[in-house]
């Protein structure tokens, strides 16, 4: 749709707030100093420098594009877990042995593996999915200093925006385990603590894994946290710790099929509801 043309009026009032240029833009009104010396049909026809495609609206249409692209990429998919974990652990190192166990045993309990994608205990994870026969996923970034997707990722995909990702990590997931990490994986755990703790999303579970890790975040969280009451009496209890990458599976897979159930069950009932 083309812009309307500039439209200079003059109240009988000759208010000088009134008797103003104005120009309509789609739905925006712009007056006064705002109104634009070119049309929006003008400025795209014309010979630019390229600045237009790093302004606002385009930023929304490329936003769109990566959600409309993950959501066709992940769509299929099924059961999965995300896992999270350092990027900056190395093969040899005591948690990568840890990343590709929690895979294989989601794996074998029917479950696809998402992780970011990069180096660490995401490949960890993903060259366990990837060995042990199962989807094994790459949601990868945008970053400043390159990182590029892992050679064990089977369906990946890159994203410029970090919201559109996490928005993958937890649509596409029944649960999420959390390994040692950093700044980013604190990010990615306190990100689903605050949507489960919210109600933004359903109840999925929340397991980490390596007590000697994460026992020192959650006597902190009871002891600074609950104890002066910035989060609820039973919040921290969204967290489950363990050590063993079976025990971490079960727990995960076990609330995500009484979460699928309840889910049926809901569905069920709203259909038997609408017949009558």
């Amino acid at each position: 749709m083309t812009d309307h043309t500039t439209n200079h009026t003059t109240d009988r009032t000759a208010d000088p707030a009134v008797d103003r240029p104005t120009h309509q833009r789609g739905p925006v009104t712009l007056r006064g100093q705002l109104v634009p010396a070119t049309t929006t049909d003008e400025r795209l026809l014309g010979t630019d420098d390229g600045a237009w495609v790093h302004s606002d609206p385009w930023r929304v249409l490329r936003i769109q594009s990566e959600f409309v692209e993950g959501f066709g990429a992940l769509a299929d998919l099924g059961p999965a877990v995300s896992v999270f974990g350092s990027a900056r652990i190395r093969e040899g190192d005591p948690e990568w042995a840890l990343g590709e166990a929690v895979a294989r045993e989601l794996v074998d309990a029917g479950y696809a593996v998402i992780t970011g994608g990069g180096p660490g205990l995401m490949e960890a994870a993903n060259k366990g999915a990837h060995e042990a026969g199962g989807v094994s996923v790459g949601l990868g970034i945008e970053l400043p200093f390159e990182q590029g997707m892992n050679p064990y990722v089977d369906l990946g995909v890159n994203f410029r925006y970090f919201f559109v990702r996490k928005t993958m990590f937890v649509k596409y997931a029944s649960g999420f385990i959390v390994l040692p990490g950093g700044f980013g994986t604190l990010d990615e755990l306190f990100e689903a603590i605050t949507l489960v703790q919210t109600g933004k999303v359903r109840q999925f579970p929340i397991v980490l894994v390596g007590t000697a890790f994460w026992s020192g975040l959650i006597d902190w969280l009871r002891s600074t946290l609950r104890e002066r009451g910035l989060v609820g009496t039973h919040d921290v209890d969204l967290l489950q710790v363990v050590d063993d990458p079976a025990e971490a599976v079960r727990l995960v897979t076990r609330a995500a099929a009484e979460l699928a159930r309840q889910e049926r069950e809901a569905t069920s009932e709203a259909a038997a509801e609408g017949a009558e």
